[in-house]
């Protein structure tokens, strides 16, 4: 049995907002009300607010290896879906390539708290070894001791080729699990293709298909600018009357940008059951506007937080965008308040992926945790240390990192991996 006891933190962020002093425990990776303590391994957070890890609910990883190309900045998506495109075949996209820029991408997540994260895989080059290139993905985030929740994409792939791709990773990487979540709750498997902008119905069709024969999440991407100018031309409707069409507006499904929606569009998400995900780090520099997260969530919609990938956002540092998320909330409204944007990042990232068992810190949970040090200069005169941790210290790492009970940063450093080693290989096969 494993024993791991958190204690003398400044305060303890439970769940939603709920803030409380004194020891945090865990058993076997589970957090539990109390337990027999004696020979524990004990972390000391003197000085730190501690919180659930952080949940990156919407992440593409392949992109890590492609950050800040010349010619992606400043330009319309239209322009910059083919610039990137460009890039990975002059890579050349294989499994070698995919956990290299998964290894590093993750690295960087759990750097910066986030201990799970949603990586929505979208470049399938048509003679690649489809299940390799997942198991690539997989294994990086095994041998780092981070969560991993895959998404088998597709953007303008063949509809056929990519459900017969999407059943053969489930079957290799969970063989024999119906619910898509590995035994261990350290893997996860979803499907979902890029958007109506990109994918036929076909797409939606038989991807749901896999999903529903294997009890999998679904997810996918909507009313970015490109997104209801392709739909509208195409089809002559908005993307969400696509996905309500074709039945990708359910419960089970996570939508991530929708910077584009009307209030009655907001009401019918409301209505299906469907979670949103908001990633402003990708939104605004990628000019696709803000979106409104106080009418959604007011409407009832789970919210949760995501990074996007490095060609649009150039960091996985979820925190830092919670940051970006409370300064332009105000333009879309009343200003969200901290510890909404906090639980997003965790609870409701963590609920859009199905997993209610993340992001808490509560009885019953997984021990996935943070120590945030916040005895600082950069924290001098904040009076109120958890919203001092998204308004406080842009660029703020926690100290101590924690997943499923194990200690996977300590003292801002990996204990699971060289981290020059990892940089050193990913610039080599990009350059190779």
């Amino acid at each position: 049995m494993s024993v791991l006891v958190v204690r003398g933190a400044v305060a303890v962020v439970e769940d939603s907002g709920r803030v409380r002093t004194g020891d945090v425990v865990s058993i076997d990776g589970t957090i539990v009300e109390g337990a027999d303590v004696t020979d524990a391994t004990v972390l000391d957070a003197t000085g730190c607010v501690v919180t659930a890890g952080l949940v990156n609910a919407h992440h593409h990883l392949l992109q890590t290896a492609f950050r800040t190309l010349p010619g992606t900045r400043g330009i319309p998506m239209r322009d910059w879906l083919p610039a990137m495109a460009s890039a990975y075949a002059s890579a050349g996209v294989d499994p070698e390539l995919t956990g290299l820029a998964a290894r590093a991408g993750l690295a960087e997540s759990l750097l910066s708290g986030v201990t799970t994260v949603a990586d929505h895989h979208l470049t399938w080059p048509s003679d690649a070894d489809t299940v390799a290139m997942a198991q690539a993905a997989a294994g990086a985030a095994a041998g780092l001791g981070a969560r991993l929740a895959f998404v088998r994409g597709a953007a303008r792939d063949d509809p056929q080729e990519a459900a017969a791709s999407a059943d053969a990773i489930v079957r290799a990487l969970l063989p024999g699990i119906h619910g898509g979540v590995s035994t261990d709750g350290m893997l996860q498997i979803a499907v979902g293709p890029a958007g109506v902008h990109s994918d036929p119905r076909e797409s939606f069709d038989l991807l749901g298909e896999v999903a529903r024969t294997h009890g999998l999440r679904r997810r996918t991407q909507a009313n970015e600018v490109v997104d209801v100018e392709i739909a509208l031309a195409r089809y002559g409707s908005r993307p969400l009357d696509l996905l309500e069409q074709w039945g990708w507006l359910a419960p089970d499904v996570t939508l991530a940008h929708l910077c584009d929606v009307t209030d009655d569009e907001i009401a019918r998400l409301a209505a299906s059951g469907v979670s949103a995900t908001h990633a402003p780090g990708c939104d605004v520099p990628m000019g696709w506007g803000v979106a409104p997260v106080r009418l959604l969530r007011d409407a009832g919609l789970a919210v949760g937080l995501g990074t996007s990938g490095g060609g649009s956002n150039d960091a996985g540092h979820l925190l830092a965008d919670a940051r970006l998320a409370l300064q332009v909330s105000a333009l879309m409204g009343p200003q969200l308040p901290a510890s909404e944007v906090l639980e997003m990042a965790t609870a409701g990232s963590a609920d859009g992926l199905g997993r209610p068992e993340l992001g808490r810190l509560t009885p019953g949970s997984a021990a996935d945790l943070c120590l945030w040090d916040v005895s600082g200069i950069a924290d001098a005169g904040v009076a109120d240390p958890v919203a001092g941790l998204l308004w406080a210290s842009p660029g703020r790492r926690p100290r101590t990192v924690v997943v499923d009970g194990r200690i996977v940063v300590d003292e801002g450093r990996l204990t699971t991996a060289d981290e020059e080693e990892i940089v050193a290989q990913l610039f080599e096969r990009v350059r190779r």
